[in-house]
């Protein structure tokens, strides 16, 4: 992470309830100022992500989409709203994030993401945040963060469901063992067409603001060191039985 300015006055009245937290205090405030974090997509996960690391402080949040705002986006989409629909994504998140706090400076990337630009696009961010809405990208996103040796707190939703993790595989765990890939949760992408998208199964707005809320929460947790991140471990959310489980998966050895 890049050194930053000390906090403002403005900036500590800002943060106030953070700063009496003993798991974030000063220290945790200034790290989430001097953190750069990418997300992937401003759409539904993408939105509450976006808005709670810019309400919480986090000095640089870069937004990589090459889509625009459509009316059907704005039932779950809540960072943007009627009048940026037909704007690019990125606009019109910079925008909110704008609003939302004046502090955190934006970096645009409007490009679809592939493995001619990825790589490139990560270079200077702390941390990568997957709220894509199709396994290639998920993939992509995974391999790419694990070259850059970065934290990949990723999530996915359906219908009234969804689901978060947190991949590390460049670090060691409590025992000196490596944490686990993408790949050891999902070994392997589902062939084409099997999982329908939103757009063919639907998706209730709610449950992309609960899972990117928690996804927001993980990063702020890689930020300031304080609590558990969800390293080797998936959190699935059932909206509506109102229930939340927890699996454990670990590093898979392999044969050279």
């Amino acid at each position: 992470m890049i050194d930053s300015e000390p906090l403002s006055s403005e900036e500590i009245e800002r943060y106030a309830r953070h700063i009496v937290l003993p798991e974030i205090g000063g220290a945790g405030q200034q790290a989430l100022k001097r953190a750069r974090v990418l997300v992937i997509g401003a759409g539904g996960l993408g939105s509450p992500v976006l808005a709670y690391l810019a309400a919480a402080g986090v000095g640089t949040l870069g937004i990589a989409d090459d889509d625009g705002v459509s009316l059907s986006n704005l039932q779950r989409q809540v960072i943007h709203d009627s009048g940026t629909i037909g704007a690019a994504k990125t606009e019109s998140a910079a925008r909110a994030i704008a609003r939302i706090n004046p502090h955190v400076i934006v970096k645009r990337h409007d490009a679809r993401l592939d493995d001619g630009n990825i790589d490139a696009m990560l270079k200077g961010y702390d941390i990568l945040m997957d709220g894509s809405d199709n396994f290639d990208t998920r993939y992509l996103a995974a391999d790419a963060a694990e070259r850059a040796e970065i934290p990949l707190v990723t999530g996915a939703v359906g219908r009234f469901d969804g689901s978060l993790t947190v991949l590390c595989p460049h670090r060691h765990d409590a025992d000196g063992k490596p944490n686990p890939r993408y790949r050891d949760l999902y070994p392997k992408q589902p062939p084409a067409g099997l999982v329908p998208s939103c757009a063919e199964a639907g998706v209730i707005g709610p449950v992309t603001g609960v899972i990117g809320t928690l996804m927001a929460m993980e990063a702020i947790k890689l930020i300031t060191g304080a609590g558990e991140p969800l390293i080797g471990r998936l959190l699935l959310y059932d909206g509506l039985g109102a229930r939340f489980e927890t699996i454990r998966y670990k590093r898979k050895s392999r044969p050279v």
